[in-house]
């Protein structure tokens, strides 16, 4: 039997990671509001809530489809915040802790991608 998705390593660690963003857009430019904040953390809930959605749907082919929408945002989201990064809103420290993060959701992701394909 499947575990629920809240209870799915890759879910707790995409959520980890859009509770970073949220903690570290915070600090960006009030002028950012409507544009690079609000674009990053769309992004950052994507990610966890296209593994949730994929996870509640009945074949693998839809939940296939899901999980690529969110490594999808996943990538986007990584561009966004070396472009951040860039502007110097995040510092190259912070950088290298999301780069972290990132690799360890990209790992996971990539890894409950092959699973479901071999169902």
């Amino acid at each position: 039997m499947m575990k629920e998705y809240t209870e799915l390593e890759v879910w707790t660690e995409a959520r980890k990671l859009t509770n970073m963003v949220y903690a570290i857009s915070k600090n960006f430019p009030k002028n950012e509001i409507y544009g690079l904040t609000n674009q990053i953390r769309r992004c950052a809930i994507s990610i966890s809530s296209n593994i949730a959605e994929g996870c509640g749907r009945q074949t693998s082919k839809d939940t296939i489809h899901f999980l690529h929408i969110a490594r999808g945002s996943l990538y986007e989201l990584e561009t966004q915040l070396l472009i951040s990064n860039d502007q110097e809103y995040i510092s190259s420290k912070e950088m290298d802790i999301f780069t972290v993060q990132i690799i360890s959701c990209k790992k996971l992701l990539n890894g409950f991608i092959n699973y479901y394909k071999r169902l």
